[in-house]
């Protein structure tokens, strides 16, 4: 009777040790254990890229996971985690791990408050504000042909068949010319001055040069910019506020490092 309660704890032991073994490790492959704990390491790094991982997939991952720990035994067999070349590679994705791992930290720790970003907002809006100009232009090779297009323009030749037939550029051209709403300064100095001359319906009697060639610039409408509302907006001007604090982080860093 005594043998046989032995027996049964002995078993029942061995089961719960199996149990546990499984539970830690996606497998044991020639006596390695390949941890679960890589898989939810994979699983986080794909969550973070905005790709989660559904459970049909994951059985994927573990089969990739235990092929990549048999072909690397054999690798080492080989001896190729010896070679001068390995050795540089794992030290350069170590230095590149690290580097991850440290800014995520920097990140955390430096959260984008509403109030900044909020801030952050006001100041772009304050400095594209001003004038959006509705505009249309015809882009040619010679001022000649741009003085001659004016001049059909001007005997009731239609603006936005002739820039769909004779535009060098190719975007707006094929939209008759349309270069849709924009702040003055999205364009060269040249092109801009221009057209903040022209009122609404206006368009230039001459060429006007760029260093992508000759412009016949209309001005079909003009409004107050409108800035978009800071909601729609703010994950942007949050990313863009939490690289630069990165950038200045890194900065720092670099100017404290005494590099001989």
């Amino acid at each position: 009777m005594k043998k046989q309660l032995l027996s049964a704890l002995v078993a029942t032991a061995a089961l719960g040790m199996s149990t546990a073994v499984l539970a830690q490790n996606l497998a044991v492959v020639n006596g390695k254990p390949v941890p679960a704990s890589l898989l939810s390491t994979i699983k986080q790094q794909f969550e973070q890229n905005g790709r989660p991982v559904p459970p049909e997939q994951e059985a994927q991952l573990k089969d990739a996971l235990i092929e990549r720990e048999i072909y690397a035994q054999e690798a080492r067999k080989q001896g190729l985690d010896a070679t001068e070349s390995f050795k540089n590679q794992v030290e350069l994705n170590r230095q590149g791990l690290l580097a991850q791992e440290l800014f995520a930290k920097y990140e955390k720790s430096h959260p984008i408050t509403d109030e900044a970003a909020k801030a952050e907002y006001n100041k772009l809006v304050a400095a594209n504000s001003g004038k959006e100009y509705h505009a249309a232009h015809i882009l040619v090779e010679s001022e000649d042909k741009a003085k001659a297009l004016i001049a059909q323009i001007k005997k009731g030749g239609k603006f936005a068949d002739l820039a769909k037939k004779e535009s060098k550029d190719p975007g707006s051209g094929q939209r008759g010319g349309d270069l849709d709403w924009a702040n003055a300064s999205s364009y060269v100095p040249e092109f801009s001055e221009a057209m903040t001359k022209l009122k609404k319906g206006e368009m230039t009697s001459q060429p006007v040069k760029t260093q992508f060639g000759y412009h016949i610039i209309r001005v079909d409408d003009i409004r107050e910019a409108q800035a978009p509302k800071f909601e729609d907006v703010k994950p942007q001007v949050v990313q863009k506020l939490r690289q630069e604090s990165l950038q200045k982080y890194q900065q720092e860093l670099r100017e404290k490092a005494k590099v001989e």
